[in-house]
């Protein structure tokens, strides 16, 4: 009988060759361990006033930049990205962190309410009423292996359960275990500089599927936040469906982010909405979840000049390094299977490269072969789309009412598009979390305003963003206290309290 490797090593992806330390390999009974030191440090964590979690937050974001090139070095390796996109996302996970910090501070996120008693309403009195929000309990986060920093060991879940008062047990992404292993102890070092339970953050790593179930399925976590594809997402939501005590599960899953040319603006500037979409489509080798991996428009002049200054652009776009070669085959198998299908054209195809290398491809159908083939709008990960040709405005509307959920939706349009827009409008509003008007899907702001998810399956509830500042109502739930003594109520419900500066609804008036 074979046994299991203690430990493993990250591989290079540009090589495919094992780099860097070896790290444990760990198992149930380390994610039990770390599941308890994380339910034994909620009592304590989610009772810490909101200036020490907001100082906690901003320490997370200090050590982080402490580490230095080391950091930046390791992710380069590991994933394949170049430094400065690499630079430039660890100053969008330290912005993140300082955001919440600011968000925690000003605690608007606690929704406090107040209904004053009326003891002589007829027929019946009101009693008095007091709510707040309260945090779900201890969190378990995913990394993702496309945002090594943003969206992994302190990216935007790790930030908002932290900020909601949740503890978070990380299972770090066994592509760049490295990268999570120096935020971790970024993470673990502001643990301890602010006084906090040390299992306010555990972080477990390992390539097994088995240690992200015992996550999933430990009594202790209340809510998970993951960020990868749709065949993981939807296993981790049975397993917490399947639960005795099922939690939620708010999985960032699979988009396609449709782009809509209308025609007007086709006319107008074709050749340099062409050009421009390659652009947006090869940043990253393609590699990010707003890719836009589908275009619709209808027939025309304005189109073909958009396909002959796209198919320009991809023919001349270089392969780039994925993120792993697992990704990288099943980038090529995903092409692959897409130009295999009936009635499916090739464009063009980017200039070869080396096994680890993604080569883009640009690809056409139109719209009757697009709705009889469900197969046409899945995902392929990589810089891959899929233009499809609609005769008219009823032909586009029925692409866009047969299309599953989607992060984004983009419009481009002139003055003369406006109206044709208002019309679709409602039709993108059912489908995606975000629409854009005369702009790319890739890249997402990290502010309020933002919403970064979108009906199934982009994600596996709809209600919620893992960007921005709205995503803390993820990790929290309702209280209501109904006629308690003022010395039982939580100081910030009560009457003599200011909320700490934080609105008050009382009675139906907002109170700052």
């Amino acid at each position: 009988m074979s046994l299991k490797p203690a430990t493993f090593r990250a591989m290079a992806a540009a090589t495919g060759e094992p780099v860097g330390p070896a790290f444990p390999v760990h198992g149930p009974a380390d994610v039990a361990a770390a599941c308890a030191a994380a339910a034994e440090a909620f009592p304590v964590y989610r009772a810490t006033s909101l200036a020490a979690r907001a100082t906690f937050l901003e320490t997370i974001a200090d050590e982080i930049l402490g580490i230095g090139d080391a950091l930046i070095e390791a992710a380069m390796t590991e994933s394949g990205l170049p430094r400065a996109r690499l630079e430039g996302e660890r100053g969008r996970t330290v912005s993140q962190l300082r955001l919440f910090a600011d968000v925690v501070r000003k605690g608007a996120w606690q929704q406090l309410r107040i209904d004053s008693a009326l003891p002589d309403r007829q027929p019946l009195p009101r009693p008095d009423l007091r709510m707040r929000m309260v945090p779900l309990g201890p969190v378990a986060v995913f990394g993702a292996s496309n945002f090594p920093l943003a969206f992994s060991t302190a990216g935007g879940d790790t930030a908002s359960a932290l900020a909601a008062g949740c503890p978070v047990v990380v299972k770090g992404h066994p592509a760049h275990p490295q990268t999570g292993d120096l935020v971790a102890g970024a993470i673990a070092r502001a643990v301890a500089a602010c006084g906090l339970p040390a299992g306010t953050f555990g972080h477990v790593t390992g390539p097994d599927h088995a240690l992200g179930e015992a996550l999933v399925t430990d009594p202790r976590i209340a809510a998970v936040g993951f960020t990868g594809s749709r065949g993981g997402g939807l296993a981790l939501l049975h397993l917490a469906q399947a639960r005795p005590v099922p939690i939620p599960v708010y999985a960032e899953m699979s988009s396609i982010n449709p782009v809509l040319l209308l025609p007007e603006a086709l006319k107008a500037r074709g050749p340099e909405l062409g050009t421009a979409f390659v652009g947006s489509l090869t940043m990253g080798a393609g590699q990010f979840c707003t890719n836009p991996g589908l275009v619709l428009a209808i027939a025309g002049d304005g189109l073909d000049a958009f396909l002959e200054a796209a198919a320009d652009a991809v023919a001349a776009a270089p392969a780039q390094t994925m993120l792993t070669p697992g990704i990288c085959r099943a980038y090529a198998g995903g092409v692959a299977a897409l130009e295999s299908l009936p009635d499916v054209e090739v464009v063009a195809r980017g200039a070869p490269g080396t096994p680890a290398q993604g080569m883009a491809a640009l690809l056409r159908t139109d719209a009757s072969a697009f709705l009889a083939q469900p197969a046409m709008g899945h995902e392929v990960f990589g810089a891959s789309s899929l233009v499809v040709v609609c005769a008219d405005e009823a032909e586009l509307r029925r692409v866009l009412s047969g299309l599953e959920g989607q992060l984004t939706a983009t419009l481009h349009m002139d003055q003369g598009d406006l109206a044709l827009a208002q019309r679709l409008l409602p039709l993108l509003e059912d489908k995606a979390g975000r629409i854009l008007a005369n702009g790319w899907p890739t890249g997402v702001e990290v502010c309020h305003a933002m919403v970064h998810g979108g009906p199934f399956p982009a994600t596996s509830d709809a209600r919620g963003t893992s960007v921005g500042s709205l995503a803390i109502d993820r990790f929290l739930r309702p209280v209501c206290y109904q006629n308690l003594a003022a010395e039982l109520l939580p100081p910030v419900l009560r009457d003599e309290s200011s909320g700490d500066g934080a609105p008050r609804l009382i009675d139906g008036s907002l109170t700052l």
